[in-house]
């Protein structure tokens, strides 16, 4: 004789009566400031609201916002994190859990994190386990103010950011054209790492294949005049955005080896793990890897496989602050430490900083100081502040910081938003409240 289930596994309807629900969702892509990204507003029953955000092909994943995941969220409960998360999770996988899904989880957790922090008044980290440092050591990324944003009507692609114009934030630009002074700038402004992608010109012409002996010299040209000029007081780190096999990478490897950088970030693709492990052990400098791996079994199997010195991880990609906190954790294991990546938007640099508030084995947080400084002031009501290398840990209660509600505005074409309805409906011969979702596009649905 079957037993009724009366409670499904990772149910969606509050087990408290007076639980916190979720009422509605909004998002909206910030075309005119940050075309790549998604904001995410998820409201509640007594008027908190969470904020998330996450990067890249922001339409479809508005479109598993409000298309797929509303209908498990709304009316549901805001509290329940690890239910939602698992369960979205888990109804993905089915079909391959990667990208607009784990982007759209990601926005979501933020969001849900944001609303557990204000409801207990507490800074994220807190919940994570309390504050193992009181300010996370921060290095720059030298783009440059368009770096990865819409210029001249054109969005680029990913890997394929320009230069950029002379300026004193393209440091993208300065890097060629006067490294030095680039670096002194660093430096008086409190870095004291930096990362570059000096490869990337000899790719975008020849693609990953090889690699001249020539284009290598002109690559690590500034970072030569760096060394010269200031020692060992600025470390580096080199991006190769993936462009790169075995045989190019390693003669990029040999080139960098007396330069001693801090590690080799993505200089083959992240679709080999076996491959990266031999790039490892042969080229003999540190290796990071990275935001490219977008969930928790890759980052096992990159562990395994002994083929990375740093973690990276993008809070907005891997699936948000549960997912980030669980890979540190991963990662601690195996005694390597954990950096996060930032060069897709504010929120999940607040996200990184709070993971690396929580976990003791993280040991870096990106930045854009170029993005800092233009873009990031738009989109968020906080300035961050980068003193003597570090960022101090957030203040104020869940992510500490708050999109600019003048950015969801509903007569965008980019806007959309779900709310929760209560209907009845006769099921089996019982009368049951049930959820449903509305969605609207460009208007407020009511």
């Amino acid at each position: 004789m079957l037993t009724e289930i009366r409670k499904p596994y990772l149910p969606a309807t509050p087990i408290d009566e007076d639980a916190l629900r979720i009422t509605k969702m909004e998002t909206v892509i910030p075309e005119d400031v940050f075309p790549g990204l998604l904001l995410l507003r998820v409201h509640t029953t007594e008027g908190i609201v969470g904020h998330g955000e996450t990067y890249y092909c922001p339409h479809a994943v508005a479109a598993m916002v409000h298309d797929w995941m509303a209908r498990r969220l709304l009316g549901a409960d805001a509290l329940a994190i690890e239910s939602h998360w698992r369960f979205l999770y888990e109804r993905a996988a089915n079909f391959g859990a990667r990208g607009a899904e784990l982007r759209a989880i990601s926005a979501i957790d933020l969001a849900l994190w944001d609303i557990l922090g204000q409801v207990c008044n507490q800074p994220i980290y807190r919940l994570l386990g309390g504050p193992v440092r009181d300010r996370i050591p921060v290095y720059n990324s030298c783009g440059n103010p368009t770096y990865g944003i819409k210029a001249n009507g054109d969005q680029g692609w990913p890997g394929y950011g320009s230069l950029g114009e002379p300026g004193p934030l393209s440091d993208s630009f300065n890097f060629f054209h006067d490294p030095a002074a680039l670096a002194q700038d660093l430096l008086e402004s409190g870095y004291s790492a930096m990362k570059v992608w000096p490869f990337d010109a000899a790719a975008h012409q020849h693609g990953g294949m090889r690699i001249s002996r020539e284009d290598v010299e002109r690559a690590i040209t500034p970072l030569r005049k760096i060394r010269e000029a200031f020692g060992t007081r600025m470390e580096f780190m080199i991006d190769g955005h993936a462009f790169f096999l075995l045989p190019a990478a390693l003669r990029i490897a040999d080139g960098l080896r007396d330069l001693n950088p801090l590690w080799l970030e993505d200089i083959l693709k992240m679709d080999n793990l076996e491959t990266l492990a031999d790039f490892r052990r042969q080229s003999r400098l540190p290796i990071s890897a990275s935001e490219m791996l977008l969930a928790r079994p890759d980052f096992a199997e990159l562990l395994q496989k002994h083929a990375a010195d740093y973690v990276m991880i993008d809070p907005t990609w891997v699936g948000g602050i549960s997912e980030t906190a669980r890979i540190a954790h991963l990662a601690q294991a195996h005694n390597i430490p954990v950096t996060m990546h930032d060069c897709t938007g504010p929120l999940t640099l607040y996200a990184g900083l709070h993971v690396n508030a929580a976990v003791a084995t993280c040991c870096y947080q990106e930045t854009v100081r170029a993005h800092i400084h233009t873009v990031y002031p738009r989109l968020i009501d906080k300035q961050i502040e980068v003193r003597d290398g570090f960022v101090d840990i957030p203040r104020g209660a869940g992510l500490g910081v708050t999109l600019n509600p003048d950015l969801f505005d509903t007569r965008s074409t980019t806007y959309r938003s779900s709310e929760w309805e209560v209907r009845s409906r006769d099921d089996a011969g019982t009368d049951e409240k049930r959820q449903y979702g509305r969605s609207g596009r460009g208007r407020v649905t009511r």
